[in-house]
C-alpha cells in the first residue's frame, strides 16, 4: 500500500494528530471540530498567553467559549504549544495564520512565511500540510513548495501540500467551520485525496477542485464578489441620496422579484478579515501579470469612501441645524465592524472616527461587545448608553446595528440621528 493510502486509512480510523498553526478565530474552532470527530489535535501559537489560556481551559474568542474549550482539554485530546519542534508530532497540519495587507496594499504573507519555516524544520515523510490562510494564486505552489521540497522530500510521494480556503463568518448562528463545504486542492491528485481524507470525519461537506490556484482563488472570488456588489449598492446609496430617494426602500422592493437579483445592503464602509482585504490580493497578482482589474479596483474605492460620505452626511445635518461639526458631541453607537461580534478589523467605524476628530468634534463611542480600544493616537472606552447621554449628544451616528442596543431609547431620546444601517426604521 503505498503511503497515500496509507494516511486515508488512518484518518478513517482517527489515528491521526492535527497539528494547527493558528488558534485564533479560524484555528481554534477547526480544532473543535476536529477533536469532535475523534482526532488527536496539537495547537501551535507563537502567542504564549493565548496557549495558556487554552491549556487551562480559556478561550480568547468569541465563537469558542470558555465551557468548550474545557471541553476539549477534558477529552485529553487537545493540547497547545508555543515550541514548533513539536509539530513533528503532528500527521496533518493546517496552516490558519493572519494574511494582512502592507500599507501600500500589497499582500502580507510573511507569518504564512515564518510558518512554512516552522514546519520546514521538522518536515518528516507522512505529512500533509494544509494551507488554509487567505491568499493570492500561486502561493502554495511558489511560496511553500520550494522551502518544503528543499528538505530531500517530495511532494506527492513523501509529503502531501493542499490548500483549502477557511469560510469562517464570525458571529454566524447558521454556519460554521463543521457545515460549511470546504474546499481543497492540492497539488497532486493524491494531494487532494490525503487532505480531503484529512478533514472529511470533521467537515460535512468537501469540495474537491483540480489545483491549488483554483483553491486559492475560489475564497477570492467569493469576497471579492461581495465587495463590488457592496459597492454597488454603496454607490445606489449615494445616488438615492441625491434623488431624494430612500435606497432601502428601493431594495426592499427591488428583492422581491424572484430571480436575478440578490440582495445587498449599503452601510459605513467595508470590514472584517477577508471582504476589504481579499479583493486586494487578486489586484495585486493581476498587476504582475500586466492586468488592471477595473471592477475591483472600483468597488474598493467606493467602499473606502463610504465613512466620508456618512461622516459628511453628519456635518451638513449639523448645518442644517446650525450647529458646526467642531466642537460638537458625537456620539458613535457601534465600533465592531458587523453586529454581535467585537471584532475590530477593518472596521469602518476606525475611519469614522479619526475623520470625526479630524473635523474637532467631541467623540464618544457605545458598543457593548468593546468595552476600550486605542486608534489613530485616541484611547477610546465605550460610555454607557442612557437617555441623558443620548439627548445631550449634539449628532447620533449609527455604524453597528448591535442586536443588544436599546433602540427604543436610541429611536426616543436621540435628536439627530444619522443611520448608516437603517436599524431605527425597523423599531416601533
Amino acid at each position: 500500500m503505498k503511503l497515500a493510502d496509507e494516511l486515508i486509512a488512518r484518518a478513517g480510523k482517527r489515528d491521526i494528530t492535527f497539528g494547527i498553526v493558528g488558534l485564533g478565530y479560524v484555528g481554534l474552532p477547526l480544532g473543535v471540530e476536529l477533536v469532535r470527530a475523534g482526532f488527536r489535535v496539537l495547537g501551535y501559537d507563537v502567542q504564549q498567553r493565548v496557549v495558556d489560556g487554552l491549556n487551562a481551559g480559556r478561550s480568547h474568542i468569541k465563537d469558542v467559549s470558555d465551557a468548550g474549550v474545557a471541553a476539549l482539554r477534558q477529552t485529553g485530546r487537545f493540547e497547545a504549544t508555543a515550541d514548533p519542534s513539536r509539530l513533528t508530532e503532528a500527521d496533518a497540519i493546517s496552516i490558519c495564520v493572519p494574511t494582512p495587507l502592507s500599507k501600500h496594499k500589497d499582500p502580507d504573507v510573511s507569518f504564512i512565511v515564518a510558518a512554512t519555516e516552522a514546519i520546514q524544520a521538522t518536515l518528516r515523510r507522512g505529512q500533509v500540510i494544509i494551507l488554509e490562510s487567505t491568499t493570492y494564486p500561486g502561493t502554495t505552489r511558489e511560496i511553500m513548495l520550494p522551502a518544503l521540497e528543499s528538505t530531500g522530500l517530495t511532494v506527492g510521494e513523501d509529503f502531501f501540500l493542499a490548500f483549502s480556503p477557511e469560510r469562517v463568518d464570525p458571529g454566524n448562528p447558521t454556519y460554521g467551520t463543521k457545515n460549511t463545504p470546504k474546499v481543497v486542492g492540492g497539488i497532486t491528485p493524491d494531494c487532494s485525496r490525503v487532505a480531503c481524507a484529512m478533514y472529511a470525519p470533521a467537515i460535512d461537506t468537501l469540495v474537491p477542485v483540480s489545483t491549488t490556484e483554483a483553491a486559492e482563488l475560489v475564497k477570492l472570488l467569493e469576497n471579492t464578489f461581495r465587495s463590488v456588489n457592496i459597492g454597488l449598492v454603496n454607490e445606489m446609496a449615494i445616488v438615492c441620496d441625491k434623488l431624494g430617494v430612500d435606497v432601502w426602500e428601493v431594495i426592499e422592493a427591488a428583492a422581491t422579484k424572484p430571480f436575478g437579483f440578490m440582495k445587498f445592503l449599503p452601510g459605513p464602509g467595508l470590514g472584517g478579515h477577508c471582504i476589504p482585504i481579499d479583493p486586494h490580493y487578486l489586484a495585486w497578482k493581476m498587476r504582475g501579470l500586466n492586468y488592471k482589474t477595473r471592477f475591483i479596483d472600483l468597488a474598493g474605492e467606493i467602499n473606502s469612501e463610504m465613512p466620508m460620505y456618512w461622516v459628511r452626511k453628519l456635518m451638513e445635518s449639523l448645518n442644517d441645524i446650525g450647529k458646526a461639526m467642531r466642537g460638537a458631541k458625537v456620539l458613535v453607537l457601534g465600533v465592531a465592524y458587523k453586529k454581535d461580534i467585537n471584532d475590530l478589523r477593518e472596521s469602518p467605524a476606525l475611519d469614522i472616527l479619526v475623520l470625526l476628530h479630524q473635523y474637532g468634534a467631541h467623540v464618544s463611542y457605545h458598543d457593548p461587545y468593546v468595552p476600550r480600544f486605542s486608534e489613530g493616537g485616541h484611547d477610546y472606552a465605550s460610555v454607557p448608553l442612557t437617555e441623558k447621554l443620548l439627548a445631550e449628544a449634539d449628532g447620533v451616528l449609527i455604524v453597528t446595528d448591535h442586536t443588544s442596543i436599546d433602540w427604543q431609547l436610541v429611536k426616543r431620546a436621540s435628536g439627530l440621528v444619522v443611520d448608516t444601517r437603517d436599524i431605527l426604521t425597523k423599531v416601533p
